[in-house]
């Protein structure tokens, strides 16, 4: 009897699958920890130090402009090099920086090793989500990329909870707690040494038995390959992203992912700030409850993803979003339960939606540009939130808290705007469809 054979993109999960999520979802893991350490070692570090709002803006944001550069460059870099030297080397970058903050002496000595750990995760999102989504069949691609949204969010509240425990348990705690990263990110570099490179990657270089041997070794000995044809190419992959079949969705993952991270990281990472300028008491239970909340959307994010058309999860989350931020703008301090309320339905959305800037760049660009696509959606989104964390604690204390939400909520209305425009539907495609000149935007057909 012959054994039937099974496209890669329809294969079964199996124990790599698994294996391949855990190692990309502790990367997210580790970038929610060190992202939301930061932001309670800031209150200790600031009066020790002597920061200016300058400087607390730049440490703040230092890890995003990093994300910036990593995410930019090294995406790029493994379109040629290969996924699976960069899913390595970037945890390399972030052991040993994350490791020097426990001697660091003055400002610009941790803001470069935070721009250093910033530029290996960088490099790892746009690798980390590339690799599994190569490997990933497409029934199951959309829950297990949008995932790392709540294993992001599980790092960042367990940031937060230890920073609110041992922060001020002595003056060199905020030196401990940042170095502390360093564990987890040399846990997942010791296990990633030795995982296989990316079929996808292997067959676009040519190399048609490696990719085969791979997919037998790996997913399964009756799993073929979905196509075999290399791509070839002349331009550079950030041409190809500008190029006219391209540039739309290059745009638009660009622009929306820009738009949802931008008050995402503005406001928790300066969230003790926010809270006292809303008059919300700032405390344990406070900080329970919007950490409660974050993990609640990212879980209920997944849910939506499998449930949902990918486009109209996100045009609906943008529009809850800028409705919620506007009502928060304007309300008094004074109606704290309506404050509570809107902030609620905020934190729960923004969670949820979250999901999505895993999904749709994975899912919008073909493997010979996928990684250089994925990473420079990412590296945009990071520009702009370290532009709005950088910017967060002058415009507060320069303009005070309405202004500065007011402008929050207009980013918000452009990534509906954008989203309503150009939001392509991938939900039932194929990672080789995506390669091609149309997604489906709606009922309607979306040219690119």
């Amino acid at each position: 009897m012959v054994e039937q054979k099974i496209k890669l993109d329809d294969a079964p999960l199996n124990k790599f699958h698994f294996k391949m999520a855990g190692l990309t979802f502790g990367a997210h893991f580790n970038d929610g920890y060190v992202l939301g350490l930061i932001g309670m070692a800031l209150t200790v570090i600031t009066p020790q130090m002597g920061l200016t709002p300058f400087w607390v803006g730049l440490i703040g944001s230092s890890a995003l402009i990093g994300l910036f550069l990593g995410s930019l460059f090294l995406g790029w870099i493994s379109d040629y090099i290969g996924r699976q030297k960069i899913f390595v080397t970037s945890f390399l970058i972030i052991t040993a920086a994350s490791f020097m903050q426990l001697f660091v002496h003055n400002a610009m000595e941790l803001f470069i090793l935070r721009v250093l750990i910033g530029i290996g995760l960088g490099g790892d999102y746009s690798v980390g989500h590339t690799m599994l989504a190569e490997f990933l069949p497409r029934k199951h691609r959309g829950a297990l990329l949008g995932s790392f949204s709540v294993i992001w969010t599980f790092g960042y509240v367990t940031a937060s909870v230890l920073g609110y425990y041992f922060i001020d348990s002595s003056p060199n705690a905020w030196r401990w707690m940042l170095a502390s990263a360093a564990i987890p990110a040399f846990a997942i570099l010791l296990l990633r040494m030795g995982t296989p490179e990316s079929p996808r990657w292997l067959i676009n270089k040519g190399r048609i038995e490696d990719a085969r041997e791979i997919v037998k070794k790996y997913v399964g000995p009756n799993i073929v390959l979905d196509d075999e044809t290399p791509v070839t190419k002349t331009n550079s992959s950030f041409a190809v992203l500008f190029s006219k079949k391209f540039r739309k969705r290059t745009a638009f993952n660009s622009l929306f992912f820009i738009c949802l991270v931008i008050p995402y990281f503005a406001i928790y990472t300066f969230l003790p700030t926010i809270l006292e300028s809303m008059g919300l008491k700032q405390g344990f239970g406070t900080d329970l409850l919007l950490n409660a909340l974050l993990v609640v959307g990212a879980v209920l994010g997944i849910w939506f993803t499998i449930k949902f058309s990918r486009r109209g999860f996100l045009i609906s989350s943008f529009i809850i979003l800028s409705a919620s931020l506007f009502v928060l703008s304007v309300l008094p301090s004074s109606a704290t339960i309506f404050i509570i309320i809107a902030f609620a339905i905020f934190t729960l959305i923004l969670s949820a939606a979250s999901n999505l800037v895993g999904v749709f760049p994975a899912e919008s660009f073909p493997t010979e540009v996928r990684s250089s696509g994925v990473g420079f959606a990412t590296a945009m989104s990071r520009l702009g939130s370290a532009v709005g964390t950088f910017l967060l604690p002058i415009t507060l204390s320069s303009f005070g808290m309405l202004p500065t939400m007011l402008s929050l909520t207009a980013v918000l209305v452009i990534g509906s705007i954008v989203s309503i425009a150009w939001a392509p539907e991938t939900k039932e495609l194929t990672l080789s469809e995506a390669g091609g000149s149309e997604q489906k935007t709606s009922k309607t057909s979306y040219s690119v």
